[in-house]
């Protein structure tokens, strides 16, 4: 199915990747988003659980390895077009990951990988979804596990 105009909705995955009170954030290298920062992350692909999803886009997205900790939030994305449209319309589940170790590196789509100190996170030009996410991080302390949006 096409991420443009979708039948229906697209599930992706986000991971929510913490060390020493900052956040990794990635530059997005394609639409949606191309140019802003956000939480590395992707869409499910078929026969895969949204657990290995998350983790397999870390990789590809940053060259980091890591452990699903538990879902950090559900938060929903949908762009019209100026006809009215659906454009985009994804359903994202964010993880908590527990990262390996190592120096993030940009890969795949991302033009950019690094970590930022929260406050200093909050004044990029960040995708809709993530500006969400890390104020849900800042209001809610380290570990709200289950949130939905």
């Amino acid at each position: 199915m096409p991420r443009e105009y979708p039948e229906y909705p697209l599930v992706g995955v986000g991971a929510v990747v913490l060390r020493e009170g900052s956040v990794l954030l990635v530059r997005r290298g394609a639409p949606p988003g191309r140019g802003k920062w956000s939480v590395p992350g992707g869409l499910v692909e078929l026969g895969e659980t949204p657990e290995e999803a998350v983790g397999r886009e870390l990789l590809e997205e940053t060259g980091l390895r890591g452990a699903v900790r538990g879902l950090f939030g559900v938060y929903q994305y949908v762009e019209r077009d100026g006809h009215g449209r659906i454009r985009y319309h994804f359903i994202l589940l964010d993880y908590l990951i527990d990262p390996e170790g190592g120096t993030p590196r940009p890969g795949t789509d991302a033009e950019d990988a690094r970590f930022f100190d929260l406050a200093d996170a909050l004044k990029l030009d960040l995708t809709e979804t993530t500006r969400e996410l890390l104020k849900d991080l800042v209001g809610f302390g380290p570990a709200p596990l289950g949130r939905c949006r």
